[in-house]
């Protein structure tokens, strides 16, 4: 009886710790809305409401998250005889616990309503090509975040505390190893691409674009790859992103006139966000069972559509007939293999890291991560960001900026306060590089449903591998259940080494 009696009251304390987490997740999900609204729909002279909007919310979820309460349920837990579900929930809100109770509520408040006012003062920089007027905004918000870490962890890199809020797991360590990796084995690829006399279609979308016909190509592809739009809408964005949750997952994109294809990859990209949020299952909404796992993951379904699906020769076979439909007059006479070495060109002269691409993408990473993580540990002042930006893309990318605005200003990141951000976008194309792969071994001819259009096996294979599993396991067990093995750049490397040393008849690569 005794046994009995204390499993109800675990039961009944489980019951109320998860109507507490559901409560905290609904008032972050309320932040979100607003911070898109800011991004996609505000008028401008809102910014001073939104910012105390944003904070308040961040308040209460930092009021909500650290309560005595919510300690007391996780010390009540920690032991009792919960399900695997259970116990991963109360993994994952113990860790935020844990960070966010060391952290002083009005640093909380003053780090949300700071990067709240950045961003207009950031876009006004950007637009104005003036670092100076945004720098003391960028210096703030590294003190801030600074300060943040040293209260979570006064004894650890403060970059590497950053770096854990984005992707908990897999370690800084890992993070390093693999953008050292890259940079070493991809620099060399870079330089025999550059150096190759392969004439590739690289004209085959040159000229002007209508915008808005190019809105309506948008929603044409999202339409193809199966997006619900009972669920989520397109929007523009100075800096495209997607957000929300599995009842309501919204993508933005930017167009220009002079460049369909990177308007077209970025809904793609933006459509791979969504559809891993939309895949999280909807009865553990609330919960972090029902939470996407972090960033690494995220981006790496990002990448997959995009750089996978999006830029290969089935998908192609597939779209190009619907582009031709938009743009009769400019893609008539536009074959399969031109659009395809179009959009796997490699630039010799890029500076903008969302109009990357595949392979030097990876070196705009390289530069932020460097750069950011020094500015935190404190071995360079924000005064020296410029010059050591363009020094370091003259580097890595054999490219120097003409102004800070397609320079260091180009990202918004910064300006949300988001250091520990940026390595993620590599890490989740190595891990798009070993779930392909895994989905390739598993799903009969995928080039070839892909190229009919069919993109309901691989739909269902992330959803039953990745996006169903939510936040149950840590990165590193949801990567090994998924493909069966180690988080690896393995499968990344080969498939770039093969795929460019084919496109530009690489004797060394092939």
């Amino acid at each position: 009886m005794a046994s009995e009696a204390g499993a109800e009251e675990a039961s009944d304390t489980y019951s109320e710790f998860l109507q507490q987490v559901q409560r905290l997740s609904n008032v972050n999900q309320a932040g979100g809305v607003l911070a898109w609204d800011q991004e996609v729909m505000m008028p401008e002279g809102g910014t001073p409401a939104r910012s105390k909007q944003r904070s308040a919310l961040s308040t209460l979820s930092h009021e909500l998250l650290t309560s005595d309460e919510m300690a007391e349920m996780l010390d009540e837990l920690e032991g009792e005889d919960l399900t695997a579900e259970q116990e991963a929930v109360v993994r994952e809100v113990r860790r935020r616990h844990d960070r966010a109770a060391r952290v002083p509520q009005d640093l909380v408040e003053e780090i949300s309503e700071v990067s709240s006012e950045a961003m207009p003062v950031w876009k006004e920089a950007r637009e104005e090509d003036d670092f100076e007027s945004f720098a003391p905004t960028l210096e703030k918000l590294v003190e801030l975040k600074r300060e943040y870490a040293e209260h979570i962890d006064p004894d650890r890199d403060p970059y590497e505390v950053l770096f854990e809020d984005y992707e908990p797991y897999l370690g800084i360590e890992t993070a390093e190893q693999v953008l050292q990796r890259l940079r070493d084995e991809l620099v060399p690829l870079v330089e025999a691409v550059r150096e190759s006399d392969a004439d590739l279609a690289v004209d085959t979308f040159e000229g002007e674009y209508d915008t808005d016909t190019q809105e309506d190509l948008a929603r044409d592809v999202l339409d193809t790859l199966g997006y619900d739009w009972d669920h989520g809408r397109l929007d523009t964005a100075p800096h495209p992103f997607s957000t929300g949750n599995q009842f309501d997952a919204r993508v933005t994109t930017r167009f220009n006139e002079a460049d369909p294809l990177g308007a077209l990859m970025s809904t793609i990209h933006e459509f791979g966000h969504a559809t891993y949020t939309l895949g999280l299952p909807r009865e553990d909404y609330g919960t972090p069972l029902g939470e996407s796992r972090d960033m690494t993951v995220h981006e790496s379904q990002s990448r997959l559509w995009e750089n996978h699906v999006g830029r290969s020769e089935p998908f192609w076979e597939r779209f190009l007939p619907t582009m031709r439909e938009r743009f009769p007059e400019k893609l008539d006479d536009a074959s399969v293999a031109d659009v395809y070495e179009a959009a796997n060109q490699v630039y010799e002269d890029n500076l903008i890291r969302v109009e990357a691409d595949e392979l030097t993408y990876h070196m705009h990473i390289v530069v932020r991560f460097e750069i950011e993580r020094d500015l935190i540990r404190g071995d360079i002042d924000v005064e020296d960001v410029p010059e050591l930006w363009n020094d370091k893309y003259e580097e890595y990318l054999g490219v120097r900026p003409d102004s800070d605005a397609e320079g260091c200003l180009q990202d918004i990141h910064w300006s949300h306060g988001d250091f520990g951000y940026f390595p993620t976008y590599s890490l989740g194309s190595v891990l798009a590089a070993q779930l392909y792969a895994s989905a390739e071994a598993d799903i009969d001819d995928l080039d070839g449903k892909i190229a009919e259009g069919d993109f309901e096996p691989l739909h269902d294979w992330l959803t039953e591998n990745v996006h169903r599993h939510g936040s149950r396991y840590t990165t590193d067990d949801l990567v090994r259940e998924a493909t069966g093995e180690d988080y690896t750049a393995d499968y990344f490397l080969d498939y770039v080494t093969s795929k460019y040393g084919d496109l530009y008849d690489l004797d060394d690569y092939q």
